[in-house]
């Protein structure tokens, strides 16, 4: 079974500096069906204005992943940790007991664009941690790139805290990919930009489909341009 998640339905918010598209319940917008789907709590979309951002602010018993897809990501946070990250970095943060942190674009002409994605722990109150990784773009070209899991499995990978894996992957137009999910497992694609089409279904920047007892997936891209998107791996 495949539920689709269309773009245009998300909740909204803008702020001026911040144009925010939330595919789950956040802040103000609340839709009790739409909570997030197994451990997958969040993901917003998120165009953050040259040189603002979110200040400081506090987190806890959360994983926390950045995805960046245009622009540059400032952070910095209570456990000493300063960086800036662009496109092919990923940033995962686990809040654990507690961390202090702030988000912000750098750049003074450039916004930046970014998924942010938070996963619930599999257990509460582990020590903060942060991790980042980057990898060649080529990584993600019609294959599945590991950004984050509970092991690395052979590549480097953001650890987390619970049974899930995230992958990105692009796909030129007409080009395929697939991935299976063993029994009981569920998924979510996230269309981070473009087009693409999902065992038939098809999918436009900023959908997202929630599926369940769906062993064989099927993705071809779709569109002018492709599609790049997320893939999440859930128990």
């Amino acid at each position: 079974m495949i539920t689709l998640r269309k773009a245009k339905d998300r909740g909204h918010a803008d702020h001026g500096w911040l144009n925010t598209w939330h595919t789950f319940s956040f802040a103000s917008y609340f839709d009790p069906k739409h909570m997030g789907f197994r451990s997958l709590r969040v993901i917003n979309d998120d165009r953050v204005s040259p040189g603002r951002g979110f200040g400081a602010h506090g987190h806890r018993d959360m994983e926390i992943i950045s995805y960046v897809l245009e622009g540059q990501l400032g952070h910095k946070d209570s456990m000493g940790e300063e960086h800036v990250i662009g496109p092919n970095t990923i940033q995962s943060m686990s809040a654990g007991t507690g961390i202090v942190h702030s988000e912000f674009n750098p750049s003074n002409k450039e916004l930046v664009h970014f998924l942010q994605i938070w996963i619930e722990p599999a257990e509460e109150d582990v020590k903060p941690s942060y991790h980042q990784i980057s990898f060649a773009p080529a990584e993600k070209h019609a294959k599945w790139r590991l950004i984050a899991g509970p092991h690395a499995d052979g590549q480097p990978a953001a650890i987390i805290h619970q049974d899930a894996h995230v992958y990105a992957a692009e796909l030129n137009p007409g080009e395929t990919l697939g991935q299976t999910l063993a029994k009981g497992r569920h998924g979510w694609l996230q269309v981070a930009r473009g087009n693409v089409t999902l065992n038939g279904l098809k999918l436009e920047e900023g959908d997202g489909a929630a599926l369940s007892e769906e062993p064989t997936v099927s993705l071809t891209g779709d569109g002018p341009a492709g599609a790049e998107f997320l893939f999440f791996d859930l128990a």
